[in-house]
């Protein structure tokens, strides 16, 4: 099972974290500070960092800018800061997604996994066929191999960056996405437009798949950052 490296100087939280993981296979390495983090990071080559950003010393933000120099290891930030902008300067320099506490361990580790899931997608060899995918998430179904979009029995018709975007949300269930990622990913790094593109696409989305597009439940808004598709 892959390496997971907590850092977080909270002890019972600490405590709780490295059990649960545990409990799920994964091998897990702690930290209580941010040099300690480093070290460890070094040494393990983990497959993923759970780490907190109000960290004794070098901080949960400096870590990350360190680490993102030389690692493009899968980041779950953890903060207890309610101010957005930390969240938002968090994922700008380099982190994967983000949870404020107190948080949900169930949900905690449903991040974990997806965020794991990510990078084996991202790893696959690019001659591994696509052919295969079909994508559930209850009534919405994405077929790879067809490149269609089912809703029920209805087969609905998307314009070409809808499907990609689409895509490319299911392929990212419950991670916080920017719409700088989004821009880069769906849209590619030669992209002439701005974040509005995005926003346009997410509300012709919503009025495809959503049961009510100004209450939606698949693609949720996180205010100041970006997206984040529930399903």
């Amino acid at each position: 099972m892959p390496t997971i490296l907590v850092v977080e100087d909270e002890f019972p939280l600490r405590e709780s974290l490295v059990y649960n993981l545990e409990k799920q296979g994964f091998e897990v390495s702690a930290a209580s500070d941010g040099t300690q983090a480093l070290e460890r990071a070094r040494e393990l080559d983990p497959a993923l960092v759970i780490l907190d950003i109000n960290l004794p010393g070098i901080d949960g933000l400096e870590v990350t800018r360190i680490l993102r120099q030389t690692s493009s290891t899968p980041i779950l930030m953890l903060t207890a800061r309610e101010d957005e902008i930390d969240r938002v300067i968090g994922l700008e320099i380099g982190a994967d997604d983000y949870m404020t506490k107190p948080f949900s361990m169930r949900e905690l580790l449903a991040r974990v996994k997806a965020l794991l899931r990510r990078v084996r997608l991202d790893q696959r060899p690019d001659d591994e066929p696509d052919q295969k995918e079909l994508l559930q998430f209850n009534d919405l179904v994405i077929n790879v191999s067809r490149h269609e979009i089912l809703l029920g029995e209805n087969l609905l018709s998307v314009r070409p960056k809808e499907y990609d975007l689409l895509l490319f949300f299911a392929r990212n269930q419950g991670l916080v996405l920017t719409r700088d990622l989004l821009l880069d990913r769906v849209w590619g790094w030669d992209f002439s437009g701005n974040s509005r593109t995005v926003d346009v696409h997410v509300r012709w989305l919503r009025e495809r798949i959503e049961s009510d597009p100004a209450r939606p439940k698949r693609i949720i808004t996180v205010r100041g950052v970006g997206y984040r598709f529930d399903g």
